[in-house]
């Protein structure tokens, strides 16, 4: 038996459309909590119906009032309200400044290995890269820590090796491709959106927010924070902006957002409040996870 919210297509004894047919929304029989072969006996004043349920019991149905779809606000119109720098309090901004200039002065020595590694991705991920590298490579980089940590990949190692080495590295090319080299009308946000909710049939299986965001990092390396993730429990892009510079960004679930664009607008906005004097984007990223654990109560500003 279906539940009084499921839906019926209209061919389905249940549904239809005239006053002594069935009743067009699911309607349930109050005294069996049964939903099959409910009649529409005759319209009544005020848009109700009078319906009979095959038990003989009779009583008044309306149809409910479905609310309207909130639209979505234009691209260019949801950027301009998203939080600014300038928005960031002063007493923040100074203790922040406060704690660059520590943390700048001892610079940590950064991994070797990390240059060459994104040179080599940068030259797989290219137009002419991408469909010609080794299938390994691509399983490689959803796995590897150097440069940026994206964590477990459990659901995409279980795909791929579902898939096999061909289709999987196909729908990751795909993937991949979409989310760099897509079509010039869709911005980059959309775009990674598409990726992230699965409306692109193509999408590979688990290569979801922190290896896009990954793959951006290493094509776009003077743009993209080592940040993979815009919220977590352990502090993602939402959690610095509140912790370190009390900014309050969108939550992912609100109607007018979307997350491609809260990961990618979030990422500017806390570049830009990072400012300069880093040697490179993984700096100022460690930077902010530092400043993060400072401002929480673990250090002192």
């Amino acid at each position: 038996m279906r539940g009084p919210a499921e839906a019926r297509d209209s061919s389905e004894p249940g549904s239809g459309t005239d006053e002594v047919g069935v009743v067009m929304v699911l309607a349930m029989c109050p005294l069996c909590s049964d939903d099959e072969d409910i009649e529409a006996v005759r319209q009544l004043d005020g848009g109700g119906r009078l319906v009979r349920h095959r038990c003989g019991y009779e009583w008044e149905h309306k149809e409910p009032v479905v609310p309207a779809r909130n639209t979505l606000r234009p691209f260019g119109e949801l950027n301009s309200l998203f939080p600014k720098a300038g928005e960031a309090g002063p007493e923040q901004v100074k203790r922040v400044a406060r704690l660059k200039e520590r943390y700048l002065a001892v610079r940590p020595d950064l991994d070797p290995q990390v240059a060459d590694y994104w040179a080599k991705y940068q030259r797989i991920f290219s137009p002419g890269g991408l469909w010609t590298c080794d299938p390994r490579a691509l399983k490689d980089f959803a796995n590897s820590e150097i440069g940026a940590r994206p964590g477990n990949q459990a659901t995409f190692n279980s795909a791929w090796n579902e898939m096999g080495d061909a289709a999987a590295a196909e729908a990751t090319r795909k993937t991949i491709e979409y989310l760099l080299h897509g079509p010039d009308d869709v911005p980059l946000e959309d775009r990674l959106e598409h990726l992230l909710s699965g409306t692109e049939p193509f999408a590979m299986t688990g290569f979801k927010e922190a290896l896009l965001t990954k793959v951006l990092c290493v094509t776009y390396p003077d743009r993209f924070l080592t940040i993979l993730k815009y919220t977590t429990e352990a502090g993602g892009k939402r959690e610095i902006a509140r912790m370190v510079y009390g900014l309050e960004l969108p939550k992912p679930e609100s109607a007018n957002w979307t997350l491609g664009r809260l990961v990618l607008w979030s990422n500017d906005l806390l570049l830009t409040l990072a400012g300069e004097g880093f040697a490179n984007r993984q700096h100022a990223a460690a930077f902010l996870w530092w400043a993060k654990d400072q401002v929480g109560g673990r250090g002192t500003p």
